[in-house]
């Protein structure tokens, strides 16, 4: 274990590390890194330990922003989960004073801790990865869903995101949402505005436009839909094209950054 390593001038080192390997990971490896450290307090790793690793972690946001997008949201996450959980002293948040780039992430966190009932929005903070049913959390995205497809109402839909409180897990909400509208406009897809497929991607379009969904996101959940064309065909046959139609139409929407091609152009 870390206390046979007998190094503790690295102890720092093992919270940083814990924290952005599970970056890239799912909520369920978040929520574990969470408790880890929980497990981990105050023995073999003291405050000191912690407050310092975090602040390594905040150091290094530059570089892990390069490849996750989403590295911010989710340390400031991170840091919120870890004062509910009593492994950072209320100090270490308050004592920052703006003047490194890491004290945005910083007041993400704080703004979080200043939530209404926030120790129990904390507990959840990681999805369906905190012991709250995946089923569950699949549930209430299509039932948001399929009332969007009904009303087209976009603000009450982002509303609705917004409440379901699951930043990390929004390409699984789009995954389900061109799934849905594959199959109700299924074989007989035509270019309408009226199709669902187009108010999917218009969905899309105004959350990414909002900050509600990022385009990492966005971008994650085509590339699982994109795995699962070969099951999708059996049951919507042009799934294919329906697929690339529903990509371009984010990208000229802005959920996608631009292809190869028109980078050049």
């Amino acid at each position: 274990g870390i206390e046979e390593m007998r190094c503790r001038s690295y102890h720092p080192e093992v919270v940083k590390r814990a924290v952005s390997l599970s970056l890239d990971k799912g909520p369920r490896e978040r929520e574990l890194t969470s408790r880890l450290l929980t497990c981990l307090h105050p023995t073999p790793l003291a405050d000191d330990d912690m407050m310092q690793g975090f602040t390594l972690l905040l150091d290094s946001l530059d570089d892990l922003v390069i490849d996750i997008p989403d590295a911010k949201a989710m340390i400031g996450s991170y840091l919120a989960r870890a004062v509910v959980d009593e492994v950072l002293p209320p100090a270490y948040l308050s004592n920052r004073n703006n003047s490194t780039p890491g004290d945005e992430v910083v007041e993400k966190a704080v703004g979080l801790l200043s939530r209404e009932h926030c120790n129990a929005r904390m507990e959840h903070v990681w999805g369906p990865g905190d012991g709250r049913p995946v089923a569950e959390l699949k549930a209430v995205m299509d039932q948001l869903l399929e009332e969007y497809l009904l009303s087209r109402e976009l603000d009450e839909a982002a509303r609705c995101v917004r409440e379901m409180d699951a930043p990390h897990f929004h390409h699984e909400l789009l995954k389900r949402g061109v799934r849905i509208a594959m199959e109700k406009d299924g074989m007989d897809h035509a270019d309408a505005a009226s199709s669902s497929l187009d108010a999917m991607a218009a969905l899309f379009s105004f959350l990414v436009k909002n900050a509600i969904v990022s385009e990492y996101q966005v971008a994650k959940g085509i590339s699982r839909l994109r795995k699962l064309l070969p099951d999708m065909k059996l049951d919507v046959p042009a799934a294919p094209g329906m697929l690339a139609e529903f990509e371009e139409m984010s990208r000229e929407g802005g959920c996608l950054p631009p292809s190869p091609t028109e980078a050049k152009a």
